[in-house]
């Protein structure tokens, strides 16, 4: 079975979440969108992407070719996989709890996004600057203590699970927190200088992604695309301030 991941060239996004389910499990895939040879790069993305004769088509990347199906969404793409790859219990509920654990971040990531572009995602950031502090005030001030409450009380809830968000065993969910919290370090180091001591369960299940073998070498592998200022997680210094942390 090949794999083969559309996402834009250059960027981490939300295609970083479906690449950290495969380098966590040593899964073979092709990045279309990266690739030099003809029929990927960019034309091979959008070809794909807009072939009017595509019955299932994605709205847009990232999304995942396996044969003749296209699979888009983050959320869908890893629900997907994780039965796949063992990143997902075998229950029904486990997974259904893991997609929802899953959805819950996505939302994240959308507010995030939104912090820098609040009025419209077309237009340059330095277009809507003064609305991109007081949005991300409000991000700061109130959204990031609420999302990291709640995943704080799921890994108090479920300290059985061995660090874990779901079932005892790390999930695709757990490495999701993890590039969040990544992706929040990188944006606003100042916000999140108190995280650790504010969240320590999710600090300790960021730890212990960040410390499994195959992720510590992905991470220092050309492979792992930085952060930069054309992604979701930005860092604007302006817009960086202390959190309630």
């Amino acid at each position: 079975m090949t794999f083969e991941l559309f996402y834009w060239p250059g960027l981490q996004g939300r295609g970083e979440f479906v690449r950290l389910a495969f380098e966590a499990t040593g899964t073979p895939y092709v990045e279309i969108a990266q690739g030099e040879p003809p029929g990927q790069g960019m034309d091979g993305l959008l070809r794909t992407m807009d072939d009017p004769l595509c019955t299932d088509p994605p709205f847009a990347p990232p999304f995942l070719r396996v044969g003749d199906e296209l699979i888009g969404q983050t959320a869908n793409i890893l629900a997907y996989l994780g039965p796949l790859l063992g990143l997902v219990g075998e229950s029904p509920r486990a997974r259904r709890w893991v997609n929802q654990l899953q959805l819950t971040l996505a939302d994240l990531v959308a507010e995030v996004h939104d912090a820098h572009h609040p009025i419209a995602g077309r237009l340059y950031y330095s277009n809507q600057r003064t609305e991109a502090r007081k949005r991300t005030a409000e991000l700061i001030d109130y959204r990031l203590p609420k999302f990291f409450e709640y995943f704080e009380r799921v890994l108090t809830n479920n300290f059985h699970a061995g660090g874990w968000l779901s079932e005892g065993e790390m999930s695709y969910a757990d490495l999701s927190l993890f590039q969040v919290v990544e992706g929040l370090r990188y944006a606003f180091p100042r916000a999140m200088s108190g995280f650790a001591r504010a969240f320590p369960r999710c600090q300790a299940t960021h730890d212990a992604v960040a410390r499994m073998p195959r992720i510590a070498a992905y991470l220092k592998s050309p492979r792992r695309i930085a952060f930069n200022t054309t992604g979701i997680f930005r860092h604007y210094k302006e817009l960086d301030r202390a959190s309630p942390f």
